[in-house]
């Protein structure tokens, strides 16, 4: 079973989850509160080696900001590929002016940048929005 550790929404805790589509009872192990994967999770910059570079699946992380118009077009792109690809790929969403540090490592200088990442590797990246880019860069990791 492949694992991903993301903090949960509710209490803030780390917490070790299974990915796999459909697995029943994806919950927070010190709130019980569930886990959706079947659209994007947030990941705070200080999460981000447990919950990207460590993840046992291919991670689609978008680099964003509320205020970006282009990123609010790409919105509805990655929220309908994590639904479809629930178990294959996580997708991540890292709010670019909460991680400055990171968007500095990462090399992200404009918003949106979506990077998908496997085996803790950087593999692909889109910059702007670029839906053929992203569509066929998730085809490549998971099919």
């Amino acid at each position: 079973m492949k694992m991903v550790n993301l903090r949960c929404i509710f209490c803030l805790s780390l917490t070790s989850v299974k990915v796999e589509k459909g697995v029943k009872g994806r919950v927070c192990v010190q709130c019980a509160k569930p886990f959706l994967l079947d659209r994007p999770v947030k990941i705070a910059q200080e999460d981000f080696r447990t919950a990207v570079i460590d993840a046992e699946i291919p991670v689609l992380v978008d680099f964003y900001a509320d205020w970006c118009g282009p990123c609010k077009m790409v919105e509805p792109i990655i929220e309908n590929i994590a639904r479809e690809r629930e178990g294959e790929l996580l997708v991540g969403k890292v709010d670019a002016d909460k991680a400055q540090n990171l968007m500095e490592e990462m090399k992200v200088t404009s918003v949106p940048t979506l990077i998908l990442f496997m085996e803790g590797e950087e593999t692909a990246r889109s910059v702007g929005l670029e839906p053929d880019k992203i569509e066929q860069m998730v085809n490549e990791a998971v099919d």
